[in-house]
């Protein structure tokens, strides 16, 4: 993977400080992931602003752009506009692993950190879980809010209702003499 080469940071020969690092995610870039059936074809721009400090490095990253999406409703591709703030922190250690989602242990005589995967990863989990047309989308929202819709009736009016359904309709007279003793409570 010698284009993935491009996205190392070569943190050894930066002095402590903020730098700033600009990278550039096309359909190169995406093709070269195994696993890339989400996000094929992009145009965004990774920045990143590295703190380098005496103990750990953080690194900041902003990711913006658009990515090539196919609509789960029509299958419709669509340009869909990301924005993606993300932050990860390299530890000095013994070792190199992974502490947890946000922090990294790197030796101090790391000499390069690949972001790629990083700026990858970012991008796939900033893709919707459902990916809907922008000409479809206002359909969607009226579907939506009708989910979230509750009709309160008022007890007096559904009695009225039930006098009237009373004297229209022929009723068993069992029913009736349970609803008469409803009327007497």
């Amino acid at each position: 993977m010698k284009f993935l080469r491009g996205f190392d940071i070569e943190v050894i020969k930066f002095t402590e400080g903020i730098h700033e690092i600009d990278f550039q995610i096309d359909d190169a870039f995406l093709g070269q992931f195994e696993e890339n059936e989400l996000a094929q074809k992009g145009k965004l721009t990774a920045r990143v602003k590295m703190n380098k400090g005496a103990n750990l490095i953080e690194m900041q990253f902003h990711i913006e752009g658009t990515i090539r999406l196919t609509c789960d409703r029509s299958l419709e591709e669509f340009d869909f506009p990301l924005e993606v703030d993300e932050e990860i922190i390299f530890k000095y250690g013994p070792e190199e692993k992974e502490i947890d989602e946000n922090i990294i242990m790197i030796t101090r005589d790391t000499p390069k950190v690949n972001v790629a995967q990083l700026i990858y990863e970012f991008i796939l989990l900033a893709i919707p879980a459902k990916k809907i047309h922008p000409d479809y989308q206002n359909e969607l929202d009226e579907y939506e809010d009708a989910e979230g819709i509750y009709i309160y009736i008022d007890s007096e009016d559904s009695e009225k209702e039930e006098d009237k359904t009373e004297n229209n309709d022929p009723v068993d007279p069992r029913w009736e003499k349970l609803k008469n003793l409803k009327k007497n409570e």
